[in-house]
């Protein structure tokens, strides 16, 4: 049995310093939330995750807040694929890692993401901003079909 978890970003500013969304900071708010997805997943006692994140500024400074709040060996990729990913290029990014890898965080961005969890588990569910959703899957990364993911848990951020 493999696991992945969802997370979308914590709240961001609504502009970066370059007008850009792909530059939008992290709100004290949004710091705050990704702090609290830290201490959930390190209840989880996570073997060896791979975290998978986007590299929109927002993301990253989630993933980084998340890990320094995570006392536990893991690997880190930065992926500029996750930004925008529609749900056929975010299963192209799970279909690549790794076999032996049983614990995946993808932090990502809507609508990717909750399009995503509605394909693995079949039903509607909202991710907010510092949303973690917790799926358990039975197939490999490469052969995720849909409805093969059965969700353990969602928390609202």
């Amino acid at each position: 049995m493999r696991n992945l978890y969802l997370l979308r970003h914590a709240k961001a500013s609504s502009a970066g310093a370059s007008g850009r969304d792909f530059d939008r900071t992290l709100e004290s708010q949004g710091r705050e939330a990704a702090a609290k997805v830290g201490v959930v997943l390190a209840g989880e006692k996570l073997a060896n995750p791979l975290f998978l994140s986007s590299t929109a500024v927002r993301a990253k400074e989630t993933t980084e807040v998340v890990l320094n709040n995570l006392a536990t060996e893991h690997d880190l990729n930065f992926d500029s694929r996750i930004y925008e990913a529609d749900l056929p290029s975010l299963l192209t990014i799970l279909s690549e890692i790794d076999q032996a890898r049983n614990v995946v965080v993808l932090v990502g961005h809507n609508p990717g993401l909750e399009s995503l969890l509605r394909f693995l588990i079949g039903e509607v569910r909202s991710m907010p901003t510092a949303g973690l959703a917790k799926i358990a899957v039975s197939k490999s990364w490469s052969e995720l079909q849909q409805g093969d993911g059965t969700i353990d848990w969602l928390s609202k951020g």
